[in-house]
């Protein structure tokens, strides 16, 4: 199964205004077979799992991997189902959650920069800066002239770490309202899932215009050349997990690393 270059199909070009309402979350954009294209995400794997190496043993480059969307849109899995052939060593997952004391007593950014993943490592953000101008905003938790201001700040605070070697994707999970009830009653049917769930949920659950303005801003104020949103269809698990692995894969590629060069000749070297 070919697959073509699903980079360009999904990016978001920077300076592009996005509506939401014209994506449809069901496009698998030509993937019809299920079974084909999970062989695919298995070929994907193993072939992450060697730019992962490549990516530790040059140890000059650190990737990040920013995870959004709204509940049950599948960031968890995503994670699981893209991730798991990697090396643990050199990959870290943070989730972002309500601040705690101590962060909120610091700017914004502070307890994100502290997760930003060192060179040679994968860093993937479930959750991450952008509930800033999402959660914050929809909520009114700060007023309206000061998260306006955090979309500058934030491609500033982006253009930094790629300035210094981080490359960034960034993943918007996109999924439909009707699909997130089927996946929140599912929840709630299957006991081993029902940690998942709060009642908080079915109240964010109730602001989901509010939520898709604010991401329809993000999205369009926060792609950048040097820190590109993606807009991947979520209702199909398996076209999400191949959508992501993809575009990974192609970044990493465009990369084009090298193993570090020895200061010795292996051939010279004797092991008795």
């Amino acid at each position: 199964m070919k697959v073509k270059n699903l980079w360009k199909d999904l990016i978001v070009k920077p300076g592009k205004k996005v509506r939401l309402s014209e994506i449809d979350p069901e496009d698998t954009l030509g993937f019809k077979n299920k079974d084909k294209a999970l062989e695919v995400l298995e070929r994907n794997r193993l072939k992450l799992a060697d730019l992962h190496t490549l990516l530790y043993a040059e140890n000059r480059r650190a990737l990040l991997i920013v995870l959004q969307g709204m509940d049950a849109c599948g960031k968890d899995g995503t994670v699981r189902h893209v991730m798991n052939g990697i090396n643990p060593q050199g990959c870290t997952v943070t989730c972002f959650k309500a601040p705690s004391a101590e962060e909120l007593d610091h700017d914004y950014l502070w307890r994100i920069y502290k997760a930003v993943p060192a060179r040679g490592n994968i860093g993937i953000f479930n959750r991450s800066h952008y509930e800033e101008v999402l959660v914050v905003r929809v909520h009114n938790l700060v007023p309206k002239e000061v998260w306006s201001e955090r979309y500058k700040q934030i491609n500033h605070f982006e253009q930094s770490l790629s300035e210094n070697n981080v490359k960034i994707l960034k993943f918007f999970l996109c999924i439909s309202k009707d699909e997130q009830k089927k996946r929140l009653v599912e929840r709630l049917a299957d006991p081993t899932k029902n940690w998942k769930m709060s009642p908080q949920d079915l109240k964010e659950r109730e602001l989901w215009k509010d939520y898709m303005k604010a991401y329809e801003d993000v999205l369009t104020q926060c792609s950048t050349a040097w820190a590109p949103w993606f807009i991947i269809p979520a209702n199909k698990k398996w076209f999400r997990n191949l959508a992501v692995s993809q575009i990974i894969i192609e970044t990493l590629e465009s990369l084009d690393m090298k193993y570090p060069k020895l200061s010795f000749d292996p051939k010279k070297i004797v092991v008795k």
